[in-house]
């Protein structure tokens, strides 16, 4: 028979048994709690680099947001700025545009259609471009339809530098009352008179050479509209063009005081109080001119004859009768180039397109 066990050695397998427990419970709580520590150390990590993700394209969103916001807003001020700079707007339809200015029922109003009408169904005029409303505004009409076309220099500027016109005037034709010349709302320039001109007709000159050489209508065009949107160039033209009228008046009156023939139109303006002599003609119209008033109709003469080119000028107000349609000047001396203007005032003048 086996030997019995003692009670001391029965008593000593419960706690083995007891003791390898406790063993594999510690374990297991210590791999749980690593386990729960790793776990949180991995969720920190995964949340941290969540919300940080999230932040990054919260801050893209805004961002992209922002920058689409200040794009739209300069891309709609850019197209604001160049709107309100163009001084020559694009060509719209004629009558909607006359429909548009004349929508009552006066005798005016009524007038002024059946004249736009006029031009569209007889004349032959299908667009208008509207011109900006100032005081250059004629002058403004017939430069950019000379740099629009490509037409070329007048003979008379091909056979003399037009730069030194300013000087000439002084020395060699003794008129130093050409330092009371204003350019425009400028008053008063002084000494300096002689420098400002010869830039100003300088940038004429540059300008007007380069038009006539480009031979591609479309590219004149957008040249035209780049140019006639910086006021300040604009603004050079527009003072040299009267500087040119100017020379041409003081050349004619020289060949008047040597009983030379000169165009009828000189003789009349010669034989007004205003403008009885070049001085007397700057002084009390020309200075204005670009500053209280524009051209007048005298003056529309004396630029056609400066620029060799036939200005007809449709007079919407005069409709049915003999001056609705006028040419300054009446009798060109040679087959010049024919510029078109439309007026329903005699004050502002726009663009007609054929």
């Amino acid at each position: 028979m086996a030997a019995r066990k003692s009670p001391a050695q029965e008593r000593e397998r419960p706690r083995d048994h007891a003791s390898g427990n406790d063993q594999v419970h510690s374990w297991t709580l210590v791999t749980s709690q690593a386990l729960d520590a790793a776990w949180r150390v991995v969720k920190g990590s995964v949340t941290l680099a969540v919300s940080f993700l999230a932040a990054i394209l919260c801050y893209f969103r805004r961002l992209q947001l922002y920058l689409g916001h200040r794009l739209k807003w300069w891309i709609g001020y850019l197209q604001r700025r160049f709107k309100r700079n163009l001084s020559v707007e694009a060509e719209v339809d004629l009558l909607s545009y006359c429909a548009r200015e004349w929508k009552g029922e006066t005798p005016h109003a009524k007038l002024m259609r059946k004249a736009y009408e006029e031009l569209f169904w007889r004349r032959h005029i299908k667009c208008v471009r509207q011109v900006r409303r100032d005081n250059y505004d004629a002058l403004r009409s017939v430069l950019f339809q000379i740099f629009n076309r490509g037409l070329a220099f007048p003979s008379w500027m091909k056979e003399k530098d037009i730069v030194k016109l300013p000087e000439k005037l002084l020395f060699s034709q003794g008129c130093n009352w050409i330092q009371q010349y204003s350019f425009g709302p400028e008053k008063y320039t002084g000494s300096n008179v002689f420098g400002k001109l010869r830039k100003c007709v300088e940038l004429l000159k540059t300008q007007w050479t380069e038009f006539s050489g480009i031979k591609d209508y479309h590219k004149r065009g957008s040249m035209c509209n780049v140019l006639f949107s910086d006021a300040l160039l604009e603004y050079k033209l527009y003072e040299a063009l009267k500087f040119i009228m100017l020379y041409q008046v003081t050349e004619v009156y020289e060949q008047m005081k040597t009983k030379k023939v000169i165009p009828s139109l000189f003789r009349l303006l010669f034989t007004r109080e205003t403008s009885s002599d070049p001085l007397s003609f700057m002084m009390n119209h020309l200075n204005s001119v670009g500053d209280t008033c524009g051209l007048e109709q005298i003056d529309m003469f004396i630029l056609g004859y400066s620029l060799e080119v036939k200005i007809k000028v449709f007079r919407l107000f005069k409709f049915n009768s003999r001056d609705f349609e006028v040419c300054y000047p009446e009798e060109s001396l040679r087959e010049w180039p024919e510029i078109s203007l439309l007026t329903e005032n005699d004050r502002h003048y726009h663009i007609p397109v054929f």
